[in-house]
């Protein structure tokens, strides 16, 4: 592979899950007035998506959380091709609800000189990324459950990405539900069950 993908991740309801109300057990980390717990296996998946990809943060989470919580998951931040909080974010209204969003429009990646074909954005909220779901994976909110098991199934649908040289003409809705049942024809094949 000539270039990495460019893989842009979210924070809160996808890598970590922050609180001010407490979990039953102890939190992984405090930053005052949450309690920080962090999904299953999220140190391992960083640590192989820095080896397979460019890898950035963008969260609609204030620049200074940012900052913290993306300094506790990576240890070097200098590895990361950028973070980004709220303040890069725009601002959409939905009239009908009549709410408004924090959007993360992919153009802003593109002025730094991504090519769209080779970004994937990995987030629990589609609604961010409206403009651009060709580059999106969405993935189930993490509400701070131990039998979470997101991440794993994320990393293999990800490798399968990481090869594709435009990103944004693969389906990506329902992968989790496809890459599962893929598995269980190969292993119906392997079994001999057709």
């Amino acid at each position: 592979m000539d270039q990495q993908h460019l893989l842009i991740l979210d924070l809160d309801e996808t890598l970590v899950h922050a609180t001010d109300v407490p979990l039953p057990r102890a939190p992984d980390f405090e930053i005052p007035p949450y309690a920080l717990y962090l999904r299953p296996g999220v140190g391992e998946f960083l640590d192989w998506a820095l080896t397979t990809f460019k890898v950035a943060v963008w969260t609609s989470s204030s620049p200074k959380y940012a900052e913290i919580v993306t300094s506790l998951l990576f240890e070097d931040l200098s590895k990361l091709e950028f973070v980004w909080a709220r303040d890069r974010c725009t601002p959409r209204r939905d009239f009908e609800r009549d709410v408004w969003w924090d959007s993360k429009p992919l153009h802003k990646v593109r002025r730094r000189g991504f090519d769209l074909r080779r970004v994937l954005a990995v987030d629990d909220n589609p609604e961010k990324y409206a403009r651009s779901y060709g580059n999106l994976v969405a993935v189930s909110p993490y509400h701070g459950s131990l039998d979470d098991d997101e991440l794993p199934h994320l990393r293999r649908y990800l490798e399968q990405l990481a090869i594709h040289p435009n990103v944004r003409s693969v389906e990506k809705r329902f992968w989790r539900r496809r890459l599962e049942d893929a598995g269980r024809s190969s292993s119906e094949e392997r079994d001999g069950g057709g």
